[in-house]
């Protein structure tokens, strides 16, 4: 005898759907943290490496453009020239007077940090009205370009294009040369300290010296620290060779050669 089955009950499936969790304030201010840890992370990317790549590409030019509107007017020869065939000719370097603040009146090239290194230069050390707007600045009172004595300068080197970002990285012997409206001064690399903040003697006639006058002309170049601190100064010294007169003979050999 067959046994018929009777046919078995399907349980209908319950459709669970899981619980929607609430927003959690916790967790809404962690990522407001987390996004604005992000945000500084950039600006401070921004701050230490493509701003000055983009602000230093900016000073470079605006260089350039100073530096070729001297040529295309250079002024008369200077008496006292000497001339040798195919040798850009020397001359006593003339008296500068001292700039007013901001007032631009050189341009610093230093072949060692590439063929395109060229920051303006003008009177006076304040970080709103020169160094951060213009490049590089010179120390009120102390001497000018070629002048007997201290010739002293400073620059940023990790902001604002950073002009003296590799000042540490010169060999001794590698041309520092200071353009002017007539003509180029040239100085050679010799050596690099690092002091504290507050060693303004660096800056006297003799650096570090006062009791001893000035016998030679020299030129110091001071920047901050490590690169992106304040603790130290890195103080870079540079002893005068020449002054180059601006003629049609062109710069000194030194702009082109001056990579010891």
């Amino acid at each position: 005898m067959h046994t018929v089955t009777q046919p078995q009950t399907r349980r209908a499936r319950r459709r669970t759907t899981a619980p929607r969790r609430g927003l959690s304030v916790v967790g809404v201010i962690g990522d407001l943290l987390v996004t604005a840890g992000v945000l500084v992370l950039l600006f401070v990317v921004w701050q230490l490496w493509i701003g000055d790549v983009i602000i230093g590409s900016q000073f470079k030019n605006e260089a350039r453009d100073i530096t070729e509107s001297w040529a295309a007017d250079p002024p008369p020869p200077a008496p006292g020239d000497t001339s040798t065939p195919g040798i850009p000719p020397t001359a006593d370097p003339p008296e500068m007077t001292q700039p007013d603040d901001a007032q631009i009146f050189g341009v610093v090239r230093i072949p060692r940090l590439g063929p395109d290194y060229q920051f303006r230069l003008a009177g006076g050390v304040s970080a709103s009205r020169t160094l951060d707007p213009i490049g590089l600045g010179h120390y009120p009172d102390t001497a000018m370009p070629g002048q007997l004595g201290n010739f002293a300068i400073a620059g940023h080197r990790g902001s604002h294009g950073a002009p003296f970002a590799d000042l540490p990285s010169l060999h001794i012997g590698d041309a520092i040369v200071v353009e002017t409206e007539t003509g180029w001064y040239t100085y050679r690399y010799r050596n690099l300290e690092y002091v504290r903040p507050d060693a303004v003697d660096v800056l006297l006639p003799f650096p570090q010296q006062p009791e001893i006058e000035a016998t030679d002309r020299i030129i110091t170049m001071t920047t901050c620290s490590p690169r992106y601190g304040f603790s130290e100064r890195a103080i870079a010294y540079g002893v005068f060779e020449s002054y180059t007169p601006r003629t049609e003979a062109g710069p000194p050999l030194a702009l082109t050669s001056g990579a010891a």
